[in-house]
């Protein structure tokens, strides 16, 4: 059921115009400012464009299209004409705030973890599982980064081949932990060049030349975190696999924005690294960075900045002598795929319904 402070049933009127009144929310924070980026650089119809975010943020502006929009204190009143939603600023804020944006006749997409194993909100990579959007009730969750990063790669080779089984490691960036952490990094990396002591703020351990476990709570029974629990849990609900195996490792690494994931895909027959590379070829979302002899395969560094999920590395699991299993490397842009661009796909997909 739906974890809101009241019900949040799509009231009738509750469809979006072919040029609908956007608010951003949690618009000055790191994604945010990607949603922002996102909107103008897709030239996405918009009648109106609210900023929302915290009382601190009030007063500032940003600029979009040319113009210096003013950013707006955050209340239950803010929704007003709004006909999307779009949520960045934490669970916290969207389980206070989404059901008066419903109430007012705002479709939400919510970029927090606050909706996302909730049976009535669908959660949706719309290269993955787009027709899942038109079940929505007023509230659409995005999901965690990393499995929204792996599942673009990973569904269409469901598809065609059949996943039995999988097992991940995560290369995951700062930009994960917000622009804090970000931050963090910058300023830990200029201690370190320069032999000074820097104290950890953001972040549980040392971020310069230094990579650690995800500093998510870890679970005492089971030993995963709670990031790679999420993974799991999303993963499985946006591929329709509520059995599919999955084992995942959440490291934290020192690169500043987009995340890698080493996949090692087990299929239910054998599959060659042709047929992989054939059949992610022209997949949607998805971009083939596979060169051996130059060896050249998917960066955090190239990934940045675009929308695409580069997938490299392709190659048999020696390791398997049935064939079933093929390993790749894949990178992805956790403001863009991972967060922001996913939420304006979303967007763009209620406009066409």
């Amino acid at each position: 059921m739906l974890t809101l402070e009241e019900p949040a049933q799509a009231a009738p009127h509750q469809v979006v115009p072919p040029t609908p009144t956007v608010a951003i929310v949690g618009a000055t924070g790191a994604v945010g400012v990607e949603l922002l980026h996102c909107l103008e650089a897709r030239d996405f119809p918009l009648a109106g464009l609210k900023l929302l975010a915290s009382p601190r943020s009030a007063g500032r502006t940003l600029r979009f299209r040319d113009q210096e929009l003013p950013v707006e204190a955050l209340d239950e009143a803010s929704f007003e004409g709004v006909d999307v939603a779009l949520f960045s600023a934490g669970s916290g804020v969207s389980k206070r705030y989404a059901a008066a944006a419903v109430k007012a006749g705002a479709v939400v997409v919510d970029n927090s973890s606050a909706f996302r194993m909730d049976p009535d909100v669908p959660l949706v990579v719309p290269e993955v599982n787009g027709a899942a959007i038109a079940q929505h009730r007023g509230i659409i969750a995005n999901p965690n980064c990393v499995a929204i990063i792996a599942t673009v790669p990973l569904w269409p080779l469901h598809q065609r081949h059949g996943i039995r089984r999988v097992t991940a490691a995560t290369y995951q960036a700062a930009s994960g932990a917000g622009a804090a952490a970000m931050e963090e990094l910058r300023e830990s990396t200029a201690a370190a060049l320069r032999g000074e002591a820097f104290t950890p703020r953001v972040l549980p351990h040392p971020y310069a030349f230094n990579l650690f476990s995800h500093n998510a709570e870890v679970d005492p029974e089971t030993g995963y975190n709670g990031e790679e629990l999420k993974v799991i849990a999303e993963t499985r609900r946006i591929m329709d696999a509520p059995a599919l195996p999955i084992g995942i490792t959440c490291i934290r690494v020192p690169v500043l924005r987009a995340h890698a994931i080493a996949l090692n895909v087990e299929f239910e027959a054998p599959v060659s690294p042709e047929e992989v590379r054939a059949t992610l070829a022209d997949a949607p979302g998805v971009r083939l960075v596979d060169d051996r002899a130059a060896n050249h395969f998917p960066m955090p560094s190239e990934a940045s900045g675009q929308g695409d999920v580069l997938v490299g590395r392709i190659r048999a699991d020696l390791g398997d002598p049935s064939g079933r299993t093929v390993a790749l490397f894949v990178a992805g842009d956790q403001l863009l795929k991972g967060a922001a661009l996913n939420a304006v796909q979303i967007a763009e997909r209620l406009l066409r319904r």
